[in-house]
Protein backbone atom coordinates (compact mmCIF):
# COMPACT_ATOMS: atom_id res chain seq x y z
CA UNK A 1 0.00 0.00 0.00
CA UNK A 2 1.41 3.63 -0.62
CA UNK A 3 2.05 5.29 2.19
CA UNK A 4 1.42 8.80 1.33
CA UNK A 5 -2.22 7.49 1.13
CA UNK A 6 -2.74 6.97 4.99
CA UNK A 7 0.02 9.98 5.74
CA UNK A 8 -1.43 12.17 8.94
CA UNK A 9 -1.89 15.57 7.96
CA UNK A 10 -0.92 17.17 11.54
CA UNK A 11 0.75 15.41 14.41
CA UNK A 12 -0.80 15.90 17.75
CA UNK A 13 0.35 17.60 20.71
CA UNK A 14 2.45 15.79 23.23
CA UNK A 15 1.38 15.92 27.35
CA UNK A 16 3.62 18.66 27.52
CA UNK A 17 2.65 21.15 24.42
CA UNK A 18 -0.87 20.38 25.24
CA UNK A 19 -0.35 21.61 28.46
CA UNK A 20 1.24 24.74 27.51
CA UNK A 21 -1.32 25.50 24.49
CA UNK A 22 -4.09 25.26 27.14
CA UNK A 23 -2.72 27.55 29.52
CA UNK A 24 -2.79 30.44 26.88
CA UNK A 25 -6.38 30.43 27.27
CA UNK A 26 -7.86 33.46 29.30
CA UNK A 27 -11.30 31.56 30.19
CA UNK A 28 -12.83 34.54 29.17
CA UNK A 29 -16.27 35.72 31.16
CA UNK A 30 -18.32 35.27 28.10
CA UNK A 31 -16.56 33.03 25.97
CA UNK A 32 -17.14 33.68 21.99
CA UNK A 33 -15.52 30.03 21.76
CA UNK A 34 -18.58 28.37 23.46
CA UNK A 35 -20.85 30.84 21.38
CA UNK A 36 -19.88 29.80 18.39
CA UNK A 37 -19.72 26.06 18.85
CA UNK A 38 -22.90 24.02 17.85
CA UNK A 39 -23.59 22.00 20.77
CA UNK A 40 -22.08 24.70 23.12
CA UNK A 41 -19.11 22.76 24.26
CA UNK A 42 -18.17 24.13 27.33
CA UNK A 43 -14.75 24.86 25.70
CA UNK A 44 -13.11 27.24 28.56
CA UNK A 45 -13.94 24.88 31.66
CA UNK A 46 -12.50 21.69 30.13
CA UNK A 47 -9.70 23.49 28.48
CA UNK A 48 -8.98 25.29 32.00
CA UNK A 49 -8.77 21.65 33.80
CA UNK A 50 -6.34 20.68 30.65
CA UNK A 51 -4.23 23.07 31.53
CA UNK A 52 -3.68 22.05 35.30
CA UNK A 53 -3.23 18.16 33.67
CA UNK A 54 -6.60 17.14 35.08
CA UNK A 55 -7.46 15.19 31.90
CA UNK A 56 -10.13 12.90 33.44
CA UNK A 57 -12.16 16.31 34.62
CA UNK A 58 -11.46 17.52 31.22
CA UNK A 59 -12.36 14.54 29.72
CA UNK A 60 -15.77 14.61 32.01
CA UNK A 61 -16.90 17.84 30.79
CA UNK A 62 -16.68 17.17 27.17
CA UNK A 63 -18.30 14.50 27.65
CA UNK A 64 -21.65 16.22 28.50
CA UNK A 65 -21.91 17.62 25.21
CA UNK A 66 -20.11 15.28 22.90
CA UNK A 67 -20.40 12.16 22.35
CA UNK A 68 -17.56 12.14 19.48
CA UNK A 69 -14.79 14.16 20.62
CA UNK A 70 -11.82 12.77 19.31
CA UNK A 71 -14.01 13.22 15.62
CA UNK A 72 -14.49 16.64 16.46
CA UNK A 73 -11.22 17.61 17.56
CA UNK A 74 -10.06 16.31 14.02
CA UNK A 75 -12.77 17.18 11.76
CA UNK A 76 -14.87 20.00 12.67
CA UNK A 77 -14.69 23.15 11.11
CA UNK A 78 -13.11 25.11 13.91
CA UNK A 79 -11.87 28.33 11.95
CA UNK A 80 -15.12 28.99 11.60
CA UNK A 81 -17.29 27.87 15.01
CA UNK A 82 -14.68 27.69 17.98
CA UNK A 83 -11.33 28.68 16.95
CA UNK A 84 -12.86 31.43 14.53
CA UNK A 85 -14.27 33.63 17.48
CA UNK A 86 -11.42 33.31 19.82
CA UNK A 87 -10.55 36.61 21.65
CA UNK A 88 -6.72 35.80 21.29
CA UNK A 89 -7.03 35.35 17.11
CA UNK A 90 -7.69 39.10 17.18
CA UNK A 91 -3.74 39.04 17.95
CA UNK A 92 -3.51 36.65 15.62
CA UNK A 93 -2.99 33.71 17.64
CA UNK A 94 -5.76 31.63 18.41
CA UNK A 95 -6.30 28.33 20.68
CA UNK A 96 -5.75 25.43 19.16
CA UNK A 97 -9.09 24.25 20.27
CA UNK A 98 -9.14 21.40 18.30
CA UNK A 99 -5.81 19.84 18.55
CA UNK A 100 -6.27 20.17 22.42
CA UNK A 101 -10.15 18.64 21.55
CA UNK A 102 -8.27 15.85 20.11
CA UNK A 103 -5.45 15.23 22.25
CA UNK A 104 -8.01 15.01 25.25
CA UNK A 105 -9.86 12.36 23.88
CA UNK A 106 -7.06 10.41 22.13
CA UNK A 107 -5.86 10.36 25.71
CA UNK A 108 -9.09 9.07 27.14
CA UNK A 109 -9.22 6.06 24.97
CA UNK A 110 -5.70 4.83 25.15
CA UNK A 111 -5.42 5.28 29.34
CA UNK A 112 -8.91 4.43 29.79
CA UNK A 113 -10.32 7.36 31.51
CA UNK A 114 -14.02 6.85 31.07
CA UNK A 115 -15.61 4.29 32.77
CA UNK A 116 -19.57 5.14 32.33
CA UNK A 117 -21.64 2.95 34.56
CA UNK A 118 -24.42 1.33 32.02
CA UNK A 119 -27.74 3.09 33.48
CA UNK A 120 -31.15 0.41 33.29
CA UNK A 121 -32.69 0.38 29.94
CA UNK A 122 -36.12 0.75 31.51
CA UNK A 123 -37.43 3.75 29.43
CA UNK A 124 -38.52 2.06 26.10
CA UNK A 125 -36.89 0.87 23.32
CA UNK A 126 -35.60 2.92 20.17
CA UNK A 127 -33.97 1.85 16.55
CA UNK A 128 -31.66 4.13 14.96
CA UNK A 129 -31.13 3.47 11.66
CA UNK A 130 -27.33 4.64 10.71
CA UNK A 131 -24.66 4.63 12.53
CA UNK A 132 -23.14 8.03 11.23
CA UNK A 133 -22.80 11.23 13.48
CA UNK A 134 -26.24 11.53 13.80
CA UNK A 135 -27.19 7.76 14.79
CA UNK A 136 -24.62 7.34 16.92
CA UNK A 137 -25.50 10.90 18.85
CA UNK A 138 -28.34 9.82 19.10
CA UNK A 139 -28.33 6.23 20.38
CA UNK A 140 -25.58 7.46 23.11
CA UNK A 141 -27.50 10.09 24.67
CA UNK A 142 -30.85 7.93 24.80
CA UNK A 143 -28.71 5.11 26.24
CA UNK A 144 -27.32 7.37 29.15
CA UNK A 145 -30.79 8.17 29.90
CA UNK A 146 -32.18 4.28 30.05
CA UNK A 147 -33.03 3.59 27.01
CA UNK A 148 -32.89 0.50 25.30
CA UNK A 149 -31.22 1.24 21.59
CA UNK A 150 -30.39 -0.83 18.89
CA UNK A 151 -28.83 0.48 15.29
CA UNK A 152 -29.70 -0.81 12.12
CA UNK A 153 -26.12 -0.47 9.67
CA UNK A 154 -26.67 -1.64 6.24
CA UNK A 155 -22.28 -1.31 5.74
CA UNK A 156 -20.23 -4.12 7.45
CA UNK A 157 -19.06 -1.58 10.07
CA UNK A 158 -20.76 1.11 11.84
CA UNK A 159 -19.22 4.76 11.38
CA UNK A 160 -21.13 5.55 8.42
CA UNK A 161 -19.84 8.77 6.67
CA UNK A 162 -16.79 9.02 9.43
CA UNK A 163 -15.57 5.33 8.48
CA UNK A 164 -16.46 5.21 4.59
CA UNK A 165 -16.57 8.99 3.63
CA UNK A 166 -13.89 10.96 5.30
CA UNK A 167 -10.04 9.77 4.49
CA UNK A 168 -8.22 7.64 6.42
CA UNK A 169 -5.22 10.52 6.72
CA UNK A 170 -8.04 13.45 8.23
CA UNK A 171 -9.89 10.85 10.27
CA UNK A 172 -7.87 7.24 11.37
CA UNK A 173 -10.47 4.50 11.47
CA UNK A 174 -8.81 3.46 14.61
CA UNK A 175 -10.67 6.48 15.92
CA UNK A 176 -13.96 5.76 14.52
CA UNK A 177 -13.69 2.69 15.92
CA UNK A 178 -13.09 3.55 19.18
CA UNK A 179 -15.28 5.98 19.19
CA UNK A 180 -18.42 3.65 18.37
CA UNK A 181 -16.74 1.32 21.07
CA UNK A 182 -17.83 3.74 23.77
CA UNK A 183 -20.97 3.89 22.42
CA UNK A 184 -21.09 -0.22 22.62
CA UNK A 185 -20.10 0.35 26.05
CA UNK A 186 -23.57 2.53 27.22
CA UNK A 187 -24.87 -0.91 26.18
CA UNK A 188 -26.25 -0.28 22.59
CA UNK A 189 -26.55 -3.01 20.19
CA UNK A 190 -25.19 -2.23 16.54
CA UNK A 191 -26.58 -4.73 13.55
CA UNK A 192 -24.54 -4.47 10.89
CA UNK A 193 -25.47 -5.29 7.19
CA UNK A 194 -28.93 -4.84 7.73
CA UNK A 195 -30.66 -2.23 5.17
CA UNK A 196 -33.88 -0.53 6.25
CA UNK A 197 -35.92 -0.75 3.46
CA UNK A 198 -34.94 -3.73 1.66
CA UNK A 199 -34.08 -6.03 4.83
CA UNK A 200 -36.33 -5.28 7.22
CA UNK A 201 -38.84 -2.23 7.07
CA UNK A 202 -40.40 0.58 9.42
CA UNK A 203 -43.32 -1.62 10.24
CA UNK A 204 -41.42 -4.96 11.12
CA UNK A 205 -39.13 -2.46 13.50
CA UNK A 206 -42.36 -1.47 15.24
CA UNK A 207 -43.46 -5.28 14.95
CA UNK A 208 -40.44 -5.58 16.91
CA UNK A 209 -41.37 -3.79 20.04
CA UNK A 210 -39.48 -0.61 19.16
CA UNK A 211 -41.21 2.33 21.05
CA UNK A 212 -39.94 4.85 18.21
CA UNK A 213 -37.51 4.97 15.56
CA UNK A 214 -34.56 7.39 14.07
CA UNK A 215 -33.60 7.63 10.78
CA UNK A 216 -30.15 9.02 10.88
CA UNK A 217 -29.23 7.86 7.02
CA UNK A 218 -27.73 10.91 5.83
CA UNK A 219 -27.39 11.89 1.95
CA UNK A 220 -26.03 8.63 0.33
CA UNK A 221 -27.09 9.09 -2.86
CA UNK A 222 -25.14 11.37 -5.18
CA UNK A 223 -25.85 14.13 -7.07
CA UNK A 224 -25.48 14.13 -11.30
CA UNK A 225 -24.50 16.41 -14.03
CA UNK A 226 -26.33 16.10 -17.12
CA UNK A 227 -23.66 16.69 -19.44
CA UNK A 228 -22.73 14.64 -22.38
CA UNK A 229 -20.50 11.91 -21.72
CA UNK A 230 -21.48 11.74 -17.82
CA UNK A 231 -22.28 8.79 -18.13
CA UNK A 232 -18.89 7.18 -18.70
CA UNK A 233 -17.10 4.73 -16.23
CA UNK A 234 -13.96 7.03 -15.98
CA UNK A 235 -16.57 9.27 -14.29
CA UNK A 236 -16.64 8.89 -10.30
CA UNK A 237 -18.51 10.37 -7.80
CA UNK A 238 -17.03 11.20 -4.99
CA UNK A 239 -18.30 9.22 -2.69
CA UNK A 240 -18.11 6.12 -4.38
CA UNK A 241 -14.05 6.90 -4.70
CA UNK A 242 -13.54 7.38 -1.04
CA UNK A 243 -15.75 4.40 -0.31
CA UNK A 244 -13.36 2.53 -2.49
CA UNK A 245 -9.98 3.93 -0.99
CA UNK A 246 -11.64 3.02 2.24
CA UNK A 247 -12.22 -0.60 1.64
CA UNK A 248 -9.20 -0.82 -0.27
CA UNK A 249 -7.60 0.40 3.17
CA UNK A 250 -9.21 -2.32 5.19
CA UNK A 251 -7.95 -4.77 2.85
CA UNK A 252 -11.42 -5.15 1.54
CA UNK A 253 -10.74 -4.84 -2.24
CA UNK A 254 -7.15 -4.62 -4.30
CA UNK A 255 -5.44 -2.05 -5.96
CA UNK A 256 -7.46 -2.30 -8.84
CA UNK A 257 -10.47 -1.88 -7.96
CA UNK A 258 -9.73 1.56 -6.60
CA UNK A 259 -10.71 4.17 -9.72
CA UNK A 260 -7.56 6.22 -9.71
CA UNK A 261 -4.58 4.48 -11.33
CA UNK A 262 -0.99 6.10 -11.03
CA UNK A 263 -0.12 8.69 -13.62
CA UNK A 264 -3.82 10.08 -14.54
CA UNK A 265 -5.14 12.91 -15.13
CA UNK A 266 -8.01 13.49 -12.76
CA UNK A 267 -10.20 16.45 -13.00
CA UNK A 268 -12.38 17.23 -9.73
CA UNK A 269 -15.70 18.92 -10.20
CA UNK A 270 -17.05 21.05 -6.87
CA UNK A 271 -15.10 22.68 -4.67
CA UNK A 272 -16.13 21.52 -0.98
CA UNK A 273 -14.40 19.46 1.75
CA UNK A 274 -15.12 16.37 0.01
CA UNK A 275 -13.85 17.24 -3.36
CA UNK A 276 -10.77 18.51 -1.25
CA UNK A 277 -10.76 15.18 0.80
CA UNK A 278 -11.37 13.19 -3.17
CA UNK A 279 -8.76 15.65 -4.69
CA UNK A 280 -6.08 14.74 -1.70
CA UNK A 281 -6.53 11.25 -1.99
CA UNK A 282 -6.19 11.21 -6.00
CA UNK A 283 -2.68 12.56 -5.20
CA UNK A 284 -1.83 9.81 -2.61
CA UNK A 285 -2.58 7.48 -4.78
CA UNK A 286 -0.47 8.80 -7.24
CA UNK A 287 -2.27 10.68 -9.86
CA UNK A 288 -0.05 12.40 -12.22
CA UNK A 289 -2.26 15.20 -12.20
CA UNK A 290 -5.06 16.41 -10.06
CA UNK A 291 -7.55 19.74 -10.69
CA UNK A 292 -9.93 21.23 -9.10
CA UNK A 293 -12.35 22.57 -11.58
CA UNK A 294 -15.02 25.42 -9.83
CA UNK A 295 -17.41 27.37 -11.47
CA UNK A 296 -17.04 30.21 -9.13
CA UNK A 297 -13.66 31.79 -7.40
CA UNK A 298 -11.99 30.97 -4.11
CA UNK A 299 -13.73 33.31 -1.83
CA UNK A 300 -17.23 31.42 -2.85
CA UNK A 301 -15.77 28.16 -2.08
CA UNK A 302 -18.04 26.27 0.49
CA UNK A 303 -14.36 23.79 1.76
CA UNK A 304 -12.54 25.44 5.31
CA UNK A 305 -9.32 27.73 3.91
CA UNK A 306 -7.91 25.18 5.49
CA UNK A 307 -8.33 22.45 3.15
CA UNK A 308 -7.48 24.14 -0.09
CA UNK A 309 -4.30 25.32 1.81
CA UNK A 310 -3.66 21.30 2.47
CA UNK A 311 -4.54 20.52 -1.10
CA UNK A 312 -2.66 23.51 -3.04
CA UNK A 313 0.65 22.12 -0.73
CA UNK A 314 0.11 18.65 -1.71
CA UNK A 315 0.07 19.80 -5.40
CA UNK A 316 -3.07 20.22 -6.10
CA UNK A 317 -4.23 22.49 -8.97
CA UNK A 318 -7.25 24.69 -9.27
CA UNK A 319 -8.97 26.17 -12.10
CA UNK A 320 -11.34 28.75 -10.86
CA UNK A 321 -14.64 30.35 -12.68
CA UNK A 322 -14.84 27.03 -14.81
CA UNK A 323 -17.39 25.25 -15.76
CA UNK A 324 -17.76 21.41 -16.97
CA UNK A 325 -19.60 21.07 -20.73
CA UNK A 326 -18.30 17.76 -21.88
CA UNK A 327 -16.45 14.94 -21.51
CA UNK A 328 -15.54 12.84 -24.87
CA UNK A 329 -14.97 9.28 -24.75
CA UNK A 330 -11.73 7.61 -25.51
CA UNK A 331 -10.84 4.66 -27.63
CA UNK A 332 -11.68 2.07 -25.25
CA UNK A 333 -14.98 1.28 -23.46
CA UNK A 334 -15.72 3.55 -21.11
CA UNK A 335 -13.21 5.46 -21.27
CA UNK A 336 -12.53 9.46 -21.62
CA UNK A 337 -9.81 11.26 -23.79
CA UNK A 338 -10.59 14.54 -22.73
CA UNK A 339 -12.82 17.37 -21.20
CA UNK A 340 -14.37 20.63 -22.34
CA UNK A 341 -14.85 23.76 -19.86
CA UNK A 342 -15.81 26.96 -20.04
CA UNK A 343 -12.80 28.59 -18.72
CA UNK A 344 -14.01 32.73 -18.26
CA UNK A 345 -16.02 32.78 -21.42
CA UNK A 346 -13.70 30.42 -23.30
CA UNK A 347 -14.34 26.91 -24.21
CA UNK A 348 -11.00 25.04 -23.86
CA UNK A 349 -10.76 20.94 -24.11
CA UNK A 350 -8.28 19.26 -22.02
CA UNK A 351 -7.12 15.82 -21.94
CA UNK A 352 -8.59 13.87 -19.26
CA UNK A 353 -8.57 9.98 -18.00
CA UNK A 354 -11.00 10.78 -14.96
CA UNK A 355 -13.70 12.62 -13.82
CA UNK A 356 -14.69 12.95 -9.97
CA UNK A 357 -18.06 14.58 -9.12
CA UNK A 358 -18.34 16.12 -5.98
CA UNK A 359 -21.55 18.04 -6.38
CA UNK A 360 -23.58 17.42 -3.73
CA UNK A 361 -25.83 14.47 -2.67
CA UNK A 362 -29.38 13.68 -1.82
CA UNK A 363 -31.03 11.43 0.49
CA UNK A 364 -31.56 7.49 -0.57
CA UNK A 365 -35.02 6.52 -0.93
CA UNK A 366 -35.27 2.90 0.50
CA UNK A 367 -36.54 4.03 3.20
CA UNK A 368 -40.02 5.87 2.15
CA UNK A 369 -40.66 3.81 -0.62
CA UNK A 370 -41.35 1.00 1.76
CA UNK A 371 -42.80 2.75 4.42
CA UNK A 372 -46.39 4.62 4.63
CA UNK A 373 -46.74 7.68 5.80
CA UNK A 374 -43.29 9.59 5.62
CA UNK A 375 -43.43 12.81 3.13
CA UNK A 376 -40.54 14.29 1.72
CA UNK A 377 -39.96 17.27 0.32
CA UNK A 378 -39.39 17.94 -3.79
CA UNK A 379 -35.57 17.54 -3.60
CA UNK A 380 -36.22 13.58 -1.48
CA UNK A 381 -35.77 15.34 2.18
CA UNK A 382 -37.52 13.59 5.12
CA UNK A 383 -40.55 15.87 6.76
CA UNK A 384 -40.11 17.13 9.94
CA UNK A 385 -42.08 18.84 12.93
CA UNK A 386 -40.44 21.46 15.17
CA UNK A 387 -42.76 19.96 17.68
CA UNK A 388 -41.99 17.01 18.84
CA UNK A 389 -38.89 18.22 17.18
CA UNK A 390 -37.42 15.83 14.30
CA UNK A 391 -41.00 13.77 14.10
CA UNK A 392 -41.75 12.64 10.52
CA UNK A 393 -45.42 12.90 9.18
CA UNK A 394 -45.38 8.85 10.68
CA UNK A 395 -46.22 9.14 14.01
CA UNK A 396 -42.99 7.73 16.17
CA UNK A 397 -40.73 7.94 13.58
CA UNK A 398 -37.74 10.90 13.90
CA UNK A 399 -35.20 12.28 11.82
CA UNK A 400 -32.56 14.12 11.72
CA UNK A 401 -28.83 14.77 10.45
CA UNK A 402 -28.40 15.39 6.54
CA UNK A 403 -31.38 12.89 5.59
CA UNK A 404 -33.63 16.42 6.40
CA UNK A 405 -31.47 18.96 5.00
CA UNK A 406 -30.78 20.79 8.19
CA UNK A 407 -26.79 20.13 8.92
CA UNK A 408 -23.71 20.96 6.97
CA UNK A 409 -21.03 19.27 8.86
CA UNK A 410 -20.27 16.37 11.72
CA UNK A 411 -20.95 19.04 14.75
CA UNK A 412 -24.46 20.41 13.21
CA UNK A 413 -25.17 16.68 12.51
CA UNK A 414 -24.63 15.92 16.47
CA UNK A 415 -26.03 19.25 17.63
CA UNK A 416 -29.89 18.28 15.25
CA UNK A 417 -29.36 14.95 16.78
CA UNK A 418 -29.18 15.94 20.18
CA UNK A 419 -32.31 17.74 20.17
CA UNK A 420 -34.01 15.20 18.60
CA UNK A 421 -32.71 12.96 20.94
CA UNK A 422 -34.62 15.02 23.67
CA UNK A 423 -38.42 15.22 21.83
CA UNK A 424 -37.34 11.31 21.22
CA UNK A 425 -37.00 10.54 25.10
CA UNK A 426 -40.01 12.88 25.80
CA UNK A 427 -42.50 11.04 23.16
CA UNK A 428 -41.69 7.46 24.08
CA UNK A 429 -42.29 8.41 28.21
CA UNK A 430 -45.52 10.33 27.15
CA UNK A 431 -46.65 6.95 25.42
CA UNK A 432 -45.99 4.84 28.11
CA UNK A 433 -47.55 6.99 30.21
CA UNK A 434 -50.72 6.81 28.20
CA UNK A 435 -50.49 2.92 27.94
CA UNK A 436 -50.36 2.57 31.45
CA UNK A 437 -53.78 5.13 32.10
CA UNK A 438 -55.39 2.81 29.57
CA UNK A 439 -54.74 -0.39 31.15
CA UNK A 440 -55.42 1.34 34.84
CA UNK A 441 -58.42 3.54 33.61
CA UNK A 442 -59.05 3.35 37.96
Amino acid sequence: MDKRLNRPAEAGYTMAEAIAEAKRCLHCKVPQCRKACPISNDIPDWVHELSMGNLGAARAIINNRSNLPAVCGRVCAHERQCEGNCIMGKKGAHINIGKLERFVADFDTEMGLTHESIVEKDRGRVAVIGSGPAGLTVAGVLARRGFDVEIFEMEPEPGGVLMFGIPEYRLPKAVVRGEVQKIRQLGVRITCGTTIGPDLTVDDLFERGFDAIFMGTGTGKPRRLDLPGAELDSVRQAIYFLRRVSLYNSGLISRAEVPVKPGEKVYVIGCGNTAMDAARTAKRLRAGEVTVVYHRDIDHMSALRAEYDDAVKEGVKFMWNTSLLEIHPGAEPGSMESITVDCAGERVELPADKVIMAVGSRPASRIVSTTRGIEVDDKGYVITRDVPYGMTTRKGVFAGGDVTNRPATVVHAMHDAQQVAEAIATYVDAVNLMRKIDNNPN
